[in-house]
């Protein structure tokens, strides 16, 4: 068992208080973890399985904050699609589907099993590994910068329609448009980096899960990369935004041109979907 004793499992599997689930797949995991699916397990000291796990988030007896780790994929799924309509659904995996209970949550979690004590780490008589804390995103960096890109494909609509498409330009005559608060000269240069390396990911594919396509409205695709410093979302159909370290909060268009749309349809080919 990786990153604890058996001890620890039997403690956290005796009587856990679940209060949410999380997939970690290729095609699916929590990206403030990492720009990749291999990057996101080792957050967690995991080996990147294949068919990837379920994380299972909730509270012990003493208030104690556990993830239990299962590879029972489709449990997880089957509970997170039924807690999103709004239905309840009793999720407790099979001791026998367990890899492993880690002391600790990896997600900043703001719920908390009622008649509990409020949420705290396991004492060091429960475990020997240090527990999971929620990365740092209190100030702009990698965690940060995923989980704005998360957000704007959660919510690409609005991001969009506060766009003008005459805003953008050609700079270079490459038809890839940018606009930004940041500037147009940091933007460009920035933005041609990102395009750049995410041409690469075509012709050697990064590691798995660095390219995403998701479901869209009619027959367009949600695009989602990352690399190191910079996340793009992208609608097949239309335009793409680009973040980066190097610019703090910052989020750059890229229009359509006569290049983007060729890289979009390439990148979706190639890319990680769900099953």
């Amino acid at each position: 068992m990786a990153g604890t004793d058996e001890d620890a499992v039997a403690a956290a599997d005796d009587a856990l208080y679940v209060l949410t689930a999380v997939l970690l797949t290729p095609a699916k995991f929590p990206s403030v973890l990492g720009d990749d699916y291999p990057e996101a397990c080792a957050a967690l000291g995991l080996a990147p399985l294949a068919d990837g796990y379920g994380l299972v988030l909730g509270q012990d007896g003493e208030g104690a904050r556990w993830t239990v780790v299962t590879d029972d994929v489709s449990l997880v799924a089957v509970a997170i699609a039924s807690w999103d309509c709004g239905m309840e659904y009793d999720l407790s995996p099979d001791e026998r589907s367990v890899v492993t209970a880690l002391p600790g949550w990896p997600l900043a979690l703001a719920v908390a099993a009622p008649g509990l004590p409020a949420p705290h780490d396991p004492g060091p008589d429960m475990t020997d590994s240090p527990p999971l804390t929620p990365p740092d995103t209190s100030v702009w960096g990698p965690a940060q910068r995923r989980l704005g890109a998360d957000e704007i494909a959660l919510q690409w609509a609005q991001w969009r329609e506060q766009l003008d498409d005459s805003e953008f330009t050609t700079p270079g005559g490459t038809g890839e448009g940018v606009t930004g608060e940041g500037g147009q000269g940091a933007g460009h240069g920035g933005v041609r980096r990102v395009l750049a390396e995410a041409r690469a990911y075509v012709a050697t594919p990064p590691p798995l899960g660095r390219v995403r396509s998701s479901f869209a409205p009619g027959d367009a695709r949600t695009l989602r990369a990352d690399g190191p410093g910079w996340s793009l979302v992208a609608r097949t159909d239309d335009i793409a935004f680009v973040l980066l370290d190097e610019m703090p909060g910052e989020i750059l268009p890229v229009g359509r041109g006569p290049e983007l749309p060729g890289l979009l349809e390439a990148l979706d080919r190639m890319a990680v979907r769900p099953s």
